[in-house]
């Protein structure tokens, strides 16, 4: 497995976390859970950023990990 793919598959894994907790936000009647799922959606969303930032990067280093 590439680090090209590592790096796809983590990013995919922490879209799914926030998209969790973004549903947890929306089911949940307590207001501070509430808060608390969203504030860890916009953290794990912060770092899907980071991370494309990092993919990007990556690739215009090492053409051989950009994926197909």
């Amino acid at each position: 497995m590439t680090v090209g793919t590592q790096l796809e598959e983590c990013i995919a894994g922490v879209q799914s976390a926030a998209a969790s907790m973004k549903t947890f936000a929306l089911q949940t009647q307590d207001q501070q859970a509430k808060q608390t799922f969203q504030q860890l959606a916009q953290t794990l969303d912060g770092a899907v950023d980071t991370l494309q930032q990092r993919q990007k990067y990556i690739q215009e280093q090492e053409p051989q990990y950009k994926q197909q």
